[in-house]
């Protein structure tokens, strides 16, 4: 089963398994299509994370293929005047640009769990750039709202989104040659196309001599990117093991931490759509947040060491703060490090995401979480395909109360991210769940809300995907708009919450496994497919 985010992609992704292709084979043509059908969310101009099972030996991977800052960059790239720049400013351009990561991690997985050779797993995005796609009506509404700053702004980006001066039209039948002929290149010498010779060289000069916020982006830059195998975030939930993503990933910190500070509420005794629960989970969610804005950075960039962050003891500690009966109130990092001198710093995370979700014939199994970070990341578009505006997701300002914040910008560091590709095991260490989101920094609610749906709630993938949302980032306890879920309005309040009703858009992609046959969830909220056999 393959599920992903419009049709054709989930599509190219069920041919390579029917071809014989393993789940990892099956993410590179997945994603290859993303570039083309879905360039607002995903492409090889961004990153990604992955996580993949090996179901003969029973061990689970991942790779980071998070976007790194170019190495000129410093504390104060996002700052003017001693102030942080508008951040809407901010992701126009060269200088909101990290080297891409994605193509380099699927390669990584691919040398170590690919069953067909690299070359063919390109023939289906290619076929497609070449004959055209239809544009999905979630691609053209977006470039409808003519939102983003810089898509008319730059000559390659205003010419294909704007054909003759109008948006695309949903039902237009849209080719994109000069993608068919970098993944046909990139099929034929790998990744090295990408981060070495020509094309890197149009990237850097595309970065460098953006007429709108000049970055400082090197050739060495993407010649030496790597991506990196790290070891995944684990730990038990009642009788499972939840498994995400290792920093610069909050995912699989923070998804956890979410559901071990519920995990003794008795949650099953409560229904999914009950001010008791939200309540619950809004203060679960909140404390999450307020340790991830001060204590979450790339790990090769702090001494802080997260497993801190989900140590029994101190969840324990944690989870006491969450009290049904009192007034809900922002919460306030824990302590796990004594002698942390360092200071909480947000960062804008936006909700332009994808998610892949795949398992194939052998139960090998894909999380993949996939983005360019903005809707068309920051506008610039090199033979075809969009570059990342991934560097607005560090804190812009570096200091808060006169010290450091840990997200801040660094050369060579990778920004902080939501993206939380899950994996669930049985109590045999059977897996059980594959699953994640885009959504920018509420992923991490959407996915624990879906975990509990299924693990606490007892709901099919399907049926806890299509949950109404809830979010809190210890801001506001947010209500998905037309939804039953906002007759909580008023409880919420009356218990002391900030509510907003607001739209949630959640692109969630599921997988399940019951008694050896796969359930796939596909979020109605957006074009996602499940496609399997």
């Amino acid at each position: 089963m393959v599920v992903a985010a419009n049709p054709y992609a989930a599509l190219a992704g069920r041919n390579v398994i029917d071809k014989g292709g393993s789940a990892i084979d099956a993410a590179i043509a997945v994603q290859a299509m993303l570039t083309l059908v879905e360039p607002q969310s995903s492409g090889i101009g961004g990153g990604a994370f992955i996580l993949y099972w090996d179901n003969k030996k029973k061990v689970l991977h991942t790779f980071d293929g998070r976007e790194t800052a170019p190495s000129k960059v410093n504390a104060d790239w996002f700052m003017k005047d001693n102030k942080p720049v508008d951040w809407l400013n901010a992701v126009v351009g060269g200088k909101s640009v990290g080297v891409p990561g994605a193509l380099k991690a699927l390669e990584m997985a691919h040398k170590q769990f690919g069953k067909l050779p690299w070359e063919p797993l390109f023939d289906d995005a290619i076929q497609t750039a070449t004959k055209g796609f239809k544009v999905s009506p979630r691609l053209a509404s977006l470039v409808a709202l003519d939102y983003h700053p810089g898509l008319r702004t730059f000559p390659s980006s205003s010419t294909y989104f704007f054909p003759n001066g109008m948006p695309l039209e949903a039902g237009i039948i849209k080719k994109n040659k000069p993608l068919a002929n970098t993944l046909e290149h990139i099929a034929k010498d790998g990744s090295g196309y990408l981060y070495n010779g020509p094309l890197a060289e149009k990237i850097v000069k595309a970065v460098n001599s953006a007429q709108v916020n000049p970055g400082a982006m090197e050739l060495a830059d993407l010649a030496e990117y790597k991506a990196i195998e790290r070891k995944p975030v684990c730990g038990k939930y009642h009788d499972r093991t939840v498994c995400g993503m290792a920093p610069p990933s909050s995912g699989g910190i923070n998804v956890y931490q979410i559901l071990k500070l519920l995990e003794d509420k008795n949650l099953s005794a409560l229904k999914p759509d009950s001010a008791e629960f939200v309540n619950l989970f809004a203060q679960a969610s909140a404390l999450t947040f307020a340790d991830r804005d001060m204590y979450i950075a790339d790990s090769d960039f702090t001494e802080l060491p997260f497993a801190a962050l989900i140590n029994a003891s101190y969840l324990h500690q944690r989870a006491a703060l969450i009290d049904k009966t009192k007034k809900w109130s922002r919460a306030r990092p824990g302590n796990p490090y004594s002698d942390a001198n360092i200071s909480s710093g947000a960062s804008f995370e936006q909700p332009n995401t994808s998610h892949v979700s795949i398992v194939d014939k052998e139960g090998n199994a894909v999380s993949m979480t996939t983005s360019i970070e903005f809707m068309f990341g920051s506008g610039l578009m090199v033979e075809g395909f969009l570059l990342n505006n991934q560097l607005t997701d560090f804190s812009f300002n570096p200091l808060k109360n006169n010290r450091p914040v840990v997200n801040r910008v660094e050369p060579k560091k990778r920004p902080r991210s939501a993206m939380s590709p899950t994996m669930v095991f049985d109590s045999e260490g059977e897996l059980e769940i594959v699953v994640g989101s885009p959504g920018g920094s509420r992923i991490i609610d959407y996915v624990a809300q879906t975990l509990i749906g299924v693990i606490d709630f007892d709901l099919d993938i399907q049926q806890a995907i299509n949950l109404p949302k809830v979010t809190n980032r210890n801001d506001y306890t947010a209500l998905e708009k037309g939804t039953p879920i906002t007759n909580l309005r008023g409880p919420l309040e009356a218990m002391g919450h900030p509510v907003n009703v607001i739209d949630l858009n959640s692109g969630l992609h599921g997988i399940q496994i019951v008694d050896g046959k796969l359930v796939g969830g596909a979020d109605p909220r957006r074009e996602g497919r499940a496609v399997g056999n």
